[in-house]
This record gives C-alpha cells, structure tokens and sequence, in this order.
C-alpha cells in the first residue's frame, strides 16, 4: 500500500477513536418497568473524605428483581456535582434514570 494511503487509513482510524470515545463514555441504557422499587434505605454516610463525593445507595433492576446497591465515595470532578440515581414514575410505569455527573 502505498504511504500517502497508510497515512489516510491510519489518520481516518485515530480520527474514529477520538469521536467514538465520548459516545461509548455517556452510552447508558434506558430502563422502564411495571414493578415500583421498595423505599429508599436509610445509610449511614461515613465522615466526609477529601476529594470524593458521597453517591447513595439506589434500587437497580437485575434479573427481574429490585436489587440495593449500597452508597459509596466516588472521585470528585471539580466543576460537577453528582446527581443520585432515581425512578420516577412515567404513567404505570417506572422509568429509571441512573446516578451521573452534571455542571
């Protein structure tokens, strides 16, 4: 293959790594469902840790059953705050709209 086409190959595969990255990054799933989740647990947040934030514990749908998963210290992102996982109700049915950063 001659070099001006290695280099058009190789600068169209860079190319497609760096606009492919944020796309994978923030791919999340969309989860709606019949089945309300149970109340929310109480947790003891543990003290304060410098330089994470403290995510809650949430109900996530796993195997067609509301399972907790338990709060945990997450690395800031300076700038950001961190929004908890929830469900909100949409109709009959629960939508699911899942822990993430926000500016």
């Amino acid at each position: 293959m001659k070099s001006s086409r290695k280099a058009l190959l190789l600068g169209l595969m860079m190319a497609a790594g760096t606009v492919a990255a944020p796309t994978i990054a923030s791919a999340g799933i969309a989860i709606d469902i019949d089945v309300a989740p149970p109340p929310v647990r109480i947790e003891t947040v543990p003290g304060p840790r410098t330089g994470f934030v403290w995510a809650p514990g949430f109900w996530e749908w796993r195997d067609h059953a509301h399972v907790w998963v338990p709060g945990r210290y997450i690395r800031e992102r300076r700038g950001y705050h961190w929004v908890p996982a929830r469900w909100d109700q949409r109709g009959p049915r629960w939508h699911n709209e899942p822990g993430h950063w926000e500016r």
